[in-house]
């Protein structure tokens, strides 16, 4: 393999040169085994120099070589050059007659020219026939010599030198052939690797233009948790959060652990196992991940998201982390919240004054008339509706609820509401059935899971016009509680299924069939379901009503971070 790499590599370093270093090298060879070889004659046999024949060739080997260094080779067509080669074969042909018979090997010369004439450019039935007849030529003297006694081993010494010359031609044409195949793959080749370069730094570019225009931060970390790329937006980010701004010789996996993190209520420093850049080093993928960088004035809410990098093996490989400010957000949902509460809380005394003083003139001792009574009944009713309502706002705004778990039998807080949901039921005309063993036992606090068993059957009752069945169904399984309340009312579409808990979302359904209600009953019985550490779920269908399965853990479980 190194060595088909190096000769493409020398074939293209051969042709970068001049056409006339191109002759000299070619012709070099020669030129020195032959001046080699009159100073071996000088000493071996003294006599040779006084054989005119021998000097000739001398000379002429010498005037070819000049003429290799001095002809401006250029000027001339790509053939011309090969006129050396043949005056070569001349040469050696003069050599071997000038030198006495006892000197072996003269004709071995013939060797250097034939590689010339056979890695040229000459056609292949040109090179051939020069490679065999300018070797016949050098080997007929001592056939000559031996006239009119020739034998036939005489004519195959004679022709053992052109066929062997011959050979080692057509073995050059082919590594010829080879080579400018190979050359022609590698060529190919390399204009592939020059457009992927020149794609790739493109691509960089536009990477880099993307990385340096986007208003967040990215980080890129490999397996080992070393930092590939961070963008300007991040080191913003980090120089912010870090007091005394980062040391330029820290390393840069450790950056992380000399910022100032908080987590998500902005007051409890966030433990080095749950920084972002670390819980991704450790293969995890997450979303809406809320930290805030910093302290003071200038402290900012980021969330972060994060995803791994995996080879074809499945094995980690790295991971990008994201780190959107949200601090403008953040800040507006609290203004929000607390404009709401503060309202909510502001009205209802004055509702709470309003159902007194009604409650006060329905039961009083001096009668009213019937239709003054209903008119008050009716202002009763909503009056407690709007307390109700304002409730729901103050509770959804609130930034925490008091929960306090314990051991509770929730067969009996099932029986509870339902009982007390009964009443509703019947006026609209919907059965209302529960199946739970007993004793069922949770860690839950009885007060707020009343609240989602009030919630939940309050819903699948209204949402139930026509009538129908709802069912409270519960179970324990594998440490773990399952609640399910399946109604068969108008349903919904999974697009609005995965909706129905955020804030004030209704189904466009509900608010054309003109049923009332703002859309907060789910949101607060999904806070009370998370506050237990479990969890809640919708499956619904059009016309065939839902289902809402409520998990909860059947132990104590460990306090949230």
């Amino acid at each position: 393999m190194a060595e088909t790499s190096l000769a493409p590599s020398a074939d293209r370093f051969f042709r970068a040169l001049g056409p006339r270093t191109q002759v000299i090298l070619c012709q070099l060879p020669l030129s020195f085994v032959v001046f080699a070889v009159a100073i071996a004659a000088y000493f071996a046999w003294p006599g040779v120099f006084g054989n005119g024949v021998f000097l000739m060739s001398l000379g002429m080997h010498a005037l070819l070589f000049l003429a290799c260094v001095l002809l401006p080779w250029e000027k001339f067509g790509p053939y011309v050059p090969l006129f050396i080669p043949m005056f070569d074969f001349i040469a050696i042909w003069l050599t071997r007659i000038g030198v006495p018979p006892g000197v072996p090997g003269l004709g071995v010369l013939a060797i250097f020219p034939v590689i010339w004439v056979s890695a040229s450019s000459l056609p292949a039935r040109s090179s051939l026939f020069l490679s065999f007849c300018g070797p016949l030529l050098i080997s007929l003297p001592p056939l000559f010599s031996r006239l009119p006694g020739v034998s036939v081993a005489d004519v195959t010494s004679a022709l053992l030198l052109p066929l062997m010359m011959l050979t080692v031609s057509i073995a050059i044409r082919f590594a010829s052939v080879n080579l400018r195949l190979q050359q022609r793959v590698l060529e190919a080749t390399d204009r592939e690797m020059r457009a992927l370069f020149e794609e790739s730094k493109e691509r960089e570019k536009l990477l880099d233009t993307i990385l340096e225009t986007v208003d967040v931060g990215i980080v890129a970390v490999n397996a080992n948790g070393d930092r590939l790329l961070t963008n300007v937006r991040q080191s913003q980010l980090e120089a912010a959060a870090s007091p005394e701004g980062l040391p330029g010789a820290l390393a840069v996996s450790r950056i992380e652990e000399q910022l100032t993190l908080f987590s998500q209520d902005g007051k409890s420093p966030l433990a080095p196992d749950k920084r972002p850049v670390y819980r991704a080093t450790q293969g995890e993928s997450f979303a809406d991940y809320l930290v805030w960088f910093g302290e003071g004035p200038q402290r900012r809410a980021i969330s972060t998201a994060a995803r791994s990098l995996r080879n074809d093996d499945g094995e980690f490989n790295g991971a990008v982390v994201v780190f959107n400010d949200v601090t403008g957000l953040v800040e507006a949902m609290a203004a929000k919240d607390d404009f709401l509460s503060n309202v909510t809380h502001e009205l209802r005394t004055p509702l709470n004054s309003v159902i007194g003083n009604l409650d006060l003139v329905l039961d009083g001792e001096h009668g009213l008339p019937p239709l003054a009574a209903q008119r008050l009944e009716v202002a009763q009713r909503n009056t407690e509706r709007l307390l109700t309502l304002v409730s729901d706002l103050l509770l959804s705004a609130s930034a925490s609820l008091p929960v306090h778990p314990r051991r509770t039998d929730l067969s009996g807080l099932v029986d509870f509401c339902v009982g007390s949901a009964q009443e509703h039921a019947a006026a609209a005309k919907v059965s209302l059935l529960a199946d739970v063993p007993v004793p069922l036992w949770a860690q839950v606090d009885p007060l707020r899971l009343g609240q989602v068993l009030d919630n939940l059957l309050s819903n699948a009752i209204k949402y139930s016009p026509d009538g129908g069945t709802v069912r409270v169904t519960a179970r324990a399984e594998a440490e773990q509680v399952y609640l399910r309340v399946d109604d068969t009312g108008m349903g919904m579409t999974s697009a609005d299924a995965a909706q129905v808990f955020n804030r004030f979302f209704r189904s466009r359904e509900v608010l054309q069939s003109g049923i009332p209600g703002v859309g907060l009953g789910l949101s607060i019985t999904k806070a009370i379901v998370d506050l237990h550490h479990g969890s809640i779920t919708c499956t619904s269908r059009p016309g065939e009503g839902s289902s809402f399965t409520v998990v909860l853990p059947a132990e104590d479980p460990s306090p949230a971070y």
